[in-house]
């Protein structure tokens, strides 16, 4: 009988320490990208090593547990409680303006988003 493979890539991304910090705290535990093409090798079961941005200091290892892909940022945050993100209490349009400081709206439009939930 054949043994039971389980695919476990490694994905590497940067993280700026604003948003390094609460995953390590366990407070984050949905990161927010654009399903680029990169994105769309992650699979459930992956480890994604975030690194400190802009030091490069520090490595932080991550499981893949859900993958979730919406058109748009909006749309992702409208099924997705601010408080997954460490994001309590903000409003609609601070979770879009702060988005949208990372990523252009060209950028949604061409690749959709991919909400990305992991386990420290």
């Amino acid at each position: 009988m054949g043994e039971l493979v389980v695919s476990e890539m490694v994905h590497q991304m940067g993280l700026y320490g604003n948003y390094f910090t609460p995953i390590r705290e366990g407070k984050k535990i949905v990161e927010v990208r654009l399903n680029d093409k990169k994105r769309r090798e992650i699979k459930i079961g992956d480890t994604i090593e975030f690194i400190r941005l802009p030091e490069q200091s520090e490595v932080l290892k991550v499981r893949v547990t859900n993958l979730r892909i919406f058109d748009t940022f909006e749309e992702m945050y409208r099924n997705i409680s601010f408080e997954d993100f460490d994001c309590g209490g903000w409003s609609m349009k601070e979770m879009l303006e702060g988005t949208y400081d990372i990523y252009t709206p060209e950028q949604e439009e061409e690749w959709g988003t991919l909400a990305i939930t992991i386990k420290y």
